[in-house]
């Protein structure tokens, strides 16, 4: 019986999460909810923007007293249905709300999309990356709200890598794209709302920005912490803790020498290829002894893209310490693994890297050329990651929400 009633709690209660994300605070508190009073509604939202009882923001909104009057949906989607990179095509929520896609013709909204607004509100579930495309949505809506006088609430919600995992090299201004747009690390330790902030002052955007925090987050929870619910912010993002794999392999996939699981059941969350022994290549990535992070030897047969329908040796990667594992280090890790072990095929599949972009991802040209330089790779771009790393843990201190315990902290690393 007690164990019955255990899982009844969870089931009926346990999804009035430990977290309540900022869109349910500004839809029912009262220091909130005069900011929308009697304003026209503009929604920068998606699949992902979940809320109290399983209702997406764009409903929840409809359906209460304030005015809905647009919508506005980044990559993949206000639905999730699109493929990255693919263009959006939008038209009516509901078969009332026009919704206009900023990932189609215009990645920014243009001075018509705003009519009929006065206020714009962003709840957007991003996954703690800097070349996850959502927050770059953000900026370039505060940069044009900022044009047109109008005032942009954002409405917090977790980071799932949590608030303590900083790691990564910034953006050369030569390298800003819709892919990093502002010069932070691959893995920033911050939510929404304190990007915005961040971007704000940094860039002296001057929106009338207001940020509506979480209640109950702290920096080091992780998603499933949080007890809401997941919703895959993308086709290759379907689980909770897929945000932080993906922080491990994004620049490994660039050089298309290894399948990094996309096309299998794992989507990176495992690294291999036909030629690669698992056992030795586990054994030299494990004797590195990089913190909260491990490799287990594994074989799979991805069903579609890289290799496909080929027998794969590899590695699996293993989370030991999601607190402590330094997610940009360990893929130069594995990159520079990657060239020691298997110099003339790495560096066959890097001569037909498209410069640009890599750098675009990577953030500065100097990753690529010590990939195309240096022979032992791993340590020269670990230490530009710690360089980095330590003037923006400084930097970032001044934007970062009082009311979210820090708990310990990754810094002392």
């Amino acid at each position: 019986m007690g164990a019955f009633l255990l899982v009844f709690l969870f089931v009926f209660f346990g999804l009035d999460a430990k977290v309540v994300v900022g869109m349910d605070r500004l839809l029912t508190e009262e220091c909130y909810t005069n900011l929308l009073k009697d304003k026209r509604i503009g929604l920068v939202t998606n699949h992902t923007a979940l809320c109290k009882g399983h209702k997406l923001a764009a409903e929840k909104l409809l359906n209460s007293t304030y005015k809905l009057t647009a919508i506005f949906a980044p990559e993949h989607g206000f639905l999730g249905n699109y493929n990255a990179e693919e263009l959006v095509k939008e038209d009516l929520y509901k078969g009332v709300v026009p919704v206009h896609s900023l990932h189609g013709q215009t990645r920014r909204p243009t001075k018509a999309m705003f009519e009929n607004i006065d206020i714009i509100i962003f709840d957007i579930q991003d996954i703690g990356c800097r070349s996850y495309t959502y927050i770059s949505t953000l900026f370039y809506v505060m940069e044009e709200a900022a044009r047109y006088k109008i005032p942009v609430i954002v409405t917090d919600r977790p980071n799932p890598i949590g608030g303590l995992v900083v790691d990564g090299i910034g953006i050369e201004e030569k390298y800003q794209s819709f892919i990093g747009y502002i010069d932070i690390p691959y893995c920033h330790g911050m939510t929404i709302a304190e990007l915005a902030q961040y971007f704000n002052s940094e860039y002296k955007v001057d929106c009338d920005l207001t940020v509506i925090p979480m209640k109950g987050w702290e920096r080091s929870m992780k998603f499933a912490d949080t007890g809401l619910i997941w919703t895959p912010t993308s086709p290759h993002i379907p689980e909770w803790d897929s945000p932080l794999f993906y922080t491990i392999c994004g620049v490994v996939g660039q050089i298309t020498l290894v399948s990094t699981g996309i096309g299998y059941t794992t989507p990176f969350k495992v690294i291999g290829a036909p030629w690669i022994d698992g056992e030795f290549f586990a054994k030299h990535l494990n004797k590195e002894g990089f913190p909260g992070i491990t490799f287990i030897p594994c074989h799979f047969k991805p069903f579609f893209g890289k290799f496909q329908n080929e027998d794969c040796g590899g590695v699996r990667i293993v989370i030991t310490d999601s607190n402590k594992v330094l997610p940009v280090q360990s893929q130069f890790l594995i990159i520079g693994m990657l060239k020691s072990l298997y110099p003339e095929k790495f560096n066959k599949a890097f001569s037909g890297v498209k410069k640009e972009f890599f750098c675009k991802i990577a953030g500065t040209e100097e990753v690529f050329n010590v990939l195309k330089n240096e022979q032992y790779a791993t340590y020269k771009l670990k230490s530009l990651c710690q360089g980095y790393r330590k003037a923006f843990l400084k930097k970032r201190l001044s934007y970062l929400l009082k009311s979210y315990p820090s708990g310990q902290s990754q810094s002392s690393l």
